[in-house]
C-alpha cells in the first residue's frame, strides 16, 4: 500500500493502538509491537529480506522490528540505565531532598513548576530531552515530597523547558542540522537568540497547561499536601545528615558540563586530540557513567556502600518495562520509516507552498506525527523547505531563522507512542499511557500552537 490510503491505515493504526492500551488494558509492548507489525505488513513491507535487481537489499519486517527495537536501545537504553541508577543512589542517601531544597530556597516554595520548567529548558539546551527527563527526574520527585505539588503538574513543566529547548536551540543535534540546511548554519548565535525568543509563548503555556491538568490527573507517585511537612521531616531524619550540596549536584551536574563541553567543541571547530576527548566524554553514555561513578563515591561517603548491589538489581527490574515499551516505540517509527509514507509526503508537499511560513510548521508536524523523532522532522523538513525558501518568501537571513523556528515548533507537535520520549515522561512520571496522552501529547499540541503563533507575529515585523 501507498500513497494516501497509506497515511489513512496509519491513522487508523495509532486509533487502534490508544484504544488497545487504553480501553482494553492491553500491555503497551504488546500493543504497539502488534500495531507495528500489522501496519508494516499493510505497508507492503516484505516478509522476508529481498534482494533488487539492481542489488539493493530491501530489508523484511522482521529486519526492520529488530532495526527499530535495537536501534532504540542502542541510543538511550544504557541512559535510561545509568540515569535511573544515578537517581536511586540520590534518593537513598538523601541527596535528592537536599538538591530540592537547594531549588526551593532559590525561586520560593511557591513556584517548584515553574523552577523545574526553567531547569528543563537550560539543561538541554547541551542534553537531549530523553537524557535531560531522566538526569532531572531525582530532582523532580524530591520536589513532589518536598513541596505537595502535582507530580503531573512537575512531569509535564519539566517536559516542557526540555522539549523546548531540544528543537529551538543550538547546539542540540537537530536546529544545528536544520540550520545548516536552511543556510543559516553559520549565523548559528542568531538561530540561537531566535530559539530563546521564540521559547517565550510556549513556556507560558506550558507553564498555565501543566498547573491546570495537574488539578485534572494523579500520577502514582502523588504527594499529600497534608502530610508534605510531616513527611519531609520524617525523611530527613532517617537520613540524619543530608550530603552537601556539591556532593549532591555532582551525579547530576558533571554529566551536564561534560555534554556542554562536547556541545562547545564541536560549535567551535575544534579538531585534534582535546577535541576527541571532549567528544569521547560528552557522550551521554560516557558522561552518565562519570556521573555514575561520582554517585557511587556519594553512596560511599554516605556508608551505604553495602546497599549498591540490591539498589542496582531494584533499578534493573524498574526500569526493564520503562526499556521495554520505549524500544516498541521505536519499531513503529522504525515500520514508519521503512514504508512510503514519508516519500509521500515529501513528494506532494509543493501543495503545502502557499501558507508561507505555517508550511514548514505543518509539514514538520506531519512527520512529527508519522514518525516520532523531533530530530527526523527537523532535519527532513528542512531538506524540504530549503529549495522552497525564496517561493515562500523566507530566503533573507531573519527569514530563515524563522523558517528554521516554525520547523522547530513543528517538530514538537506531537509527542505519542511513536515518541521515546512520550514514554519517558509517562514512565517516570508514574503515569498510565492514558494518562500520557492527556498531558504529554495534549502538552505538545499546546506547545507547537503557542510557538507557531509567537513565529507568525514575528514574522509580521521581521524582514
Amino acid at each position: 500500500m501507498t500513497g494516501f490510503p497509506l497515511i489513512i491505515a496509519f491513522v487508523v493504526a495509532v486509533v487502534l493502538m490508544i484504544i488497545a492500551i487504553s480501553k482494553f488494558k492491553i500491555h503497551p509492548f504488546i500493543s504497539i509491537m502488534g500495531i507495528s507489525l500489522i501496519l508494516g505488513l499493510v505497508a507492503g513491507i516484505p516478509i522476508v529480506d529481498t534482494t533488487l535487481e539492481d542489488g539493493t537489499v530491501v530489508s523484511g519486517i522482521a529486519s526492520v522490528i529488530g532495526a527499530g527495537f535495537s536501534g532504540t536501545f542502542s541510543s538511550i537504553g544504557i541512559v535510561i540505565i545509568l540515569g535511573a541508577l544515578i537517581g536511586s543512589v540520590l534518593e537513598v542517601t538523601g541527596a535528592a531532598l537536599k538538591l530540592a531544597d537547594m531549588v526551593i530556597n532559590l525561586v520560593g516554595k511557591n513556584h517548584p513548576v515553574l523552577a523545574l520548567e526553567l531547569m528543563g529548558w537550560v539543561v538541554s539546551i547541551p542534553v537531549f530531552c530523553d537524557s535531560g527527563f531522566v538526569i532531572l527526574n531525582p530532582i523532580r520527585k524530591a520536589l513532589v515530597s518536598r513541596t505537595g505539588e502535582s507530580s503531573v503538574a512537575m512531569s509535564v513543566g519539566l517536559g516542557t523547558g526540555l522539549y523546548l529547548a531540544h528543537v529551538f536551540i543550538p547546539p542540540t543535534p537537530g536546529p544545528i542540522a536544520a540550520a545548516n540546511t536552511l543556510g543559516v548554519g553559520n549565523n548559528l548565535l542568531m538561530v540561537m537568540g531566535f530559539g530563546v525568543i521564540c521559547s517565550i509563548f510556549p513556556l507560558i503555556a506550558g507553564y498555565f497547561y501543566a498547573n491546570y491538568i495537574g488539578k485534572k490527573v494523579r500520577a502514582a507517585d502523588e504527594a499529600d499536601a497534608g502530610e508534605v511537612t510531616k513527611t519531609y521531616e520524617e525523611l530527613v531524619a532517617e537520613y540524619g545528615k543530608l550530603p552537601g550540596g556539591w556532593d549532591s549536584m555532582a551525579p547530576i551536574i558533571v554529566p551536564i558540563i561534560l555534554m556542554a563541553l562536547s556541545s562547545i567543541a564541536a560549535m567551535a571547530g575544534m579538531t585534534g586530540p582535546v577535541k576527541n576527548i571532549l567528544t569521547f566524554l560528552g557522550t551521554p553514555i560516557i558522561a552518565l557513567a562519570v556521573g555514575t561513578i561520582f554517585a557511587v563515591i556519594q553512596l560511599k561517603n554516605a556508608g551505604k556502600m553495602g546497599e549498591f548491589y540490591n539498589l542496582t538489581n531494584d533499578t534493573l527490574k524498574t526500569v526493564g518495562p520503562i526499556l521495554f515499551v520505549t524500544a516498541a516505540g521505536g519499531v513503529l517509527g522504525k515500520v514508519i520509516a521503512s514504508s512510503d509514507m514519508v516519500n509521500y509526503i515529501t513528494e506532494h508537499a509543493t501543495v503545502l507552498e502557499a501558507m508561507g511560513i505555517f508550511f514548514p510548521f505543518v509539514l514538520s508536524a506531519i512527520l512529527k506525527s508519522a514518525q516520532g523523532s523531533s530530530t527526523v522532522a527537523l532535519t527532513t523538513t528542512a531538506g524540504i523547505v530549503a529549495p522552497l525558501l525564496p517561493l515562500l518568501g523566507l530566503d533573507s537571513p531573519v527569514r530563515t531563522c524563522l523558517a528554521c523556528m516554525a520547523i522547530g515548533a513543528g517538530a514538537m507537535t506531537v509527542s505519542h507512542a511513536n515518541d521515546s520520549f512520550f514514554w519517558v515522561v509517562t514512565n517516570f512520571g508514574a503515569m498510565t499511557p492514558d494518562q500520557g496522552y492527556k498531558t504529554q501529547t495534549m502538552n505538545t499540541l499546546i506547545l507547537g500552537v503557542s510557538a507557531m503563533i509567537e513565529i507568525f507575529i514575528l514574522s509580521l515585523f521581521l524582514h
